[in-house]
């Protein structure tokens, strides 16, 4: 069985059912739910929290070495105990109330026209309709990077797919049940009705912009301290790969707090993934372990920013990953460049890199005793050129565009993290459909 590093060691939570995941291939799920071995790593959140309930302080000392968890001490004699806050119910979300209304309503007006749909086309039951309409949608349609932003739009898709499958030399079956709901009226409705309401029931996966498989994963870290960051990592013949079937069904905004959160970080060509409890675990191991290792107290002041940023963000998890040393060349050992900071927005997958550029780093000279002048600017023209190489390469290779921060603006790192913050909070672009606004408008 796969041991599992954890960061901020907590009780164990039960593992959760999985869906389609074939019995010989360790999930993404079982990886990080799965109870932690004696060769497991727990590492306990180093920065301190403020007073909370006796199981909430279990944690490992940094002198233990056999992964175990320590039980939590007892408390002091005549301390009071302290009510758990009682925790303010969710509200619902109107709209998907009203989505869900609509849906139940489509399936009622289904149902009402299956046996006319049935005596008319000659399918035998619900079933195997259903199934010649909802079956071949991933056929027809690229689900997995497909943005679909209305129910006409997912049935234009469908059409479209559909009359390309019938047009193959081998698409009989498709050419026959396209006959088959031709020749039917009720049957042409009910396959509208159909795809319409299957646009509703996957609403939230659809319209939401998905990154293409190839930008899936992302390197970040130090040479021989990489780590790789995944959308749906599952570990395969010996390496770390995106499960590409669970991607649209990812459960956070892509490339956030959530996100790290649910999928932890791995290291190439170890099976054990690297967990975090919590998100405070996660913003210690940013803050001491990748940023620290740059040696950079510019990066190192950002980082803190960052850090008291998230904190105090109401909805933490949907806070964009401020990304460390994303890697050019991946996981391969030797590669030609990082950038210091990147951000990813959730929304439209645009990157923007960050690039702190002091002068001492990245353009003085040293050694330039006897030198003639010609010399010099030959090596100050070559460093510059290098630098600039990097970021074309960034923007050819990944599509990161890099804001370049040089001396001036590096005296003043809180101003330079405010204009960082713009794309710490994007805003959805696409207008999501208010159900209940459409229902109801001329009510």
């Amino acid at each position: 069985m796969r041991s599992t590093r954890i960061i901020g060691c907590k009780t164990d939570t039960p593992p959760r059912e999985d869906v389609n995941v074939p019995k010989d291939i360790p999930s993404k799920k079982l990886a990080i739910k799965s109870k932690p071995t004696k060769s497991s790593k727990l590492v306990k959140s180093a920065t301190p929290k403020p007073a909370a309930s006796a199981s909430a302080k279990a944690g490992t000392p940094k002198s233990a070495t056999a992964g175990k968890p320590v039980a939590a001490p007892k408390a002091a004699a005549g301390a009071k105990a302290t009510a758990a806050p009682t925790k303010t119910p969710k509200q619902r979300d109107p709209s998907k109330t009203e989505r869900n209304r609509i849906i139940k309503e489509m399936t009622e007006e289904l149902r009402a026209m299956q046996p006319l749909v049935l005596e008319e086309t000659g399918w035998p039951s619900e079933a195997s309709l259903n199934a010649v309409i909802g079956g071949k949608a991933a056929e027809f349609m690229d689900l997995h990077h497909e943005q679909i932003l209305s129910a006409e739009a997912y049935v234009s898709l469908y059409m479209k797919g559909f009359k390309a499958a019938m047009a193959q030399r081998d698409a009989t079956t498709h050419r026959e049940n396209y006959g088959r709901l031709k020749k039917s009226k009720v049957a042409q409705k009910y396959f509208m009705l159909f795809l319409k309401r299957s646009y509703l029931k996957h609403f939230d996966e659809y319209s939401r912009k998905r990154p293409q498989l190839y930008e899936s994963v992302i390197w970040i870290g130090q040479n021989k301290a990489d780590y790789g960051l995944f959308i749906t990592p599952v570990w395969r013949k010996g390496e770390w790969v995106n499960d590409r079937s669970e991607i649209r069904h990812f459960p956070k905004r892509y490339w956030t707090i959530g996100h790290v959160i649910e999928t932890g970080l791995v290291v190439n060509g170890d099976p054990d993934p690297i967990m975090f409890n919590d998100i405070e675990a996660y913003l210690v191991f940013f803050k001491n372990t990748l940023v620290r290792a740059s040696g950079s107290p510019y990066e190192r002041e950002v980082a803190n920013l960052y850090v008291d940023f998230v904190r105090a963000s109401p909805e933490p998890e949907h806070v964009p990953l401020l990304i460390p040393e994303f890697r050019y060349g991946g996981k391969a050992a030797k590669h030609d460049f990082r950038l210091d900071f990147t951000i990813i927005n959730p929304f439209t997958m645009e990157r923007v890199g960050f690039e702190l550029s002091p002068w001492s780093t990245h353009g003085y000279l040293a050694g330039l005793k006897g030198l003639t002048q010609a010399k010099i600017n030959e090596m100050a023209k070559d460093n510059f050129e290098q630098e600039m190489k990097k970021h074309r390469s960034f923007f050819d290779k990944h599509g990161v565009y890099a804001l370049i921060y040089t001396d001036q603006q590096l005296k003043n790192i809180p101003a330079l993290f405010t204009e960082m913050q713009k794309y710490l909070t994007p805003v959805d672009k696409v207008a999501q459909l208010d159900f209940a606004l459409l229902n109801a408008f001329f009510a």
